[in-house]
């Protein structure tokens, strides 16, 4: 019995290093066949790792949307570029037209005339032959002892008539009878008489020395302690008798 019974061990041992020994190798085999297998690139998808007692657990692909429920596409509005506009230039604001001051009067109008003598004032010329006929005074000359007149037709008086000559400066100062005054001026004129100079007698019509000329107030002025209007005419002018 001894000996059955140490026979069932020793077989019971050589078993167990059979089953020893052949697990031995497929563990050898095994990490032999991982060591020159080929790497193989990931799948696509990432899986789960099987681990004994577990389940595997594939991931559903993700439900695709329905055109009907599917989100409006957002439409971009796409903006042209656009020349930026040009900044309109900055203008000050229009101011009113500046008119130039009118000029002045050579002399400031007169209030209401009071009653005064008239005295009257102005220049003969003679004309220069190369303006002959020629409303000018280019050239022209002062002329001396020219008679100048004054004719005034007072409707309470009969017409009066005045003269007076010129000195070496062409001027001449006259005074009306003391029968006319400022109130009737406008009833006078002043004209050429006559000329001391043969060659230049025939007068001018510039400026009414031929037809009579009417009187411009000048100024007040006290003459022989009595109250005077002067007045302006001319300046007069002789046409010369030239050669050709």
């Amino acid at each position: 019995m001894a000996k059955a019974f140490l026979l069932v061990q020793l077989l019971l041992l050589a078993l167990s290093f059979l089953a020893l020994s052949s697990h031995g190798e497929e563990l050898a085999a095994a990490v032999t066949s991982d060591a020159v297998s080929p790497v193989r690139p990931p799948a696509a998808s990432p899986t789960h790792h099987h681990h004994p007692g577990h389940h595997h657990h594939h991931l559903a692909p993700a439900p695709v949307p329905s055109a009907a429920h599917a989100p409006a596409p957002h439409h971009h509005h796409h903006h042209h570029a656009h020349a930026p506009v040009p900044t309109p230039m900055a203008h000050p604001p229009p101011h009113p037209p500046v008119h130039p001051p009118a000029h002045p009067p050579a002399h400031p109008p007169m209030g209401p005339m009071s009653r005064r003598f008239i005295a009257v004032q102005g220049v003969v010329y003679c004309k220069s032959c190369k303006y002959s006929g020629v409303e000018t005074l280019l050239g022209a000359t002062p002329l001396l002892g020219a008679v100048v007149k004054l004719e005034c037709n007072n409707t309470k008086y009969r017409p009066t008539v005045q003269t007076a000559k010129t000195d070496k400066n062409g001027y001449f100062f006259l005074m009306a009878p003391k029968t006319i005054t400022t109130f009737a001026f406008h009833k006078c004129k002043a004209s050429l008489a006559s000329s001391p100079l043969p060659t230049c007698r025939l007068p001018s019509p510039l400026h009414g020395g031929a037809a009579g000329a009417v009187l411009r107030p000048e100024k007040p002025a006290l003459i022989d302690n009595l109250p005077y209007m002067v007045f302006n005419v001319g300046p007069f002018a002789f046409e010369p008798q030239c050669k050709p």
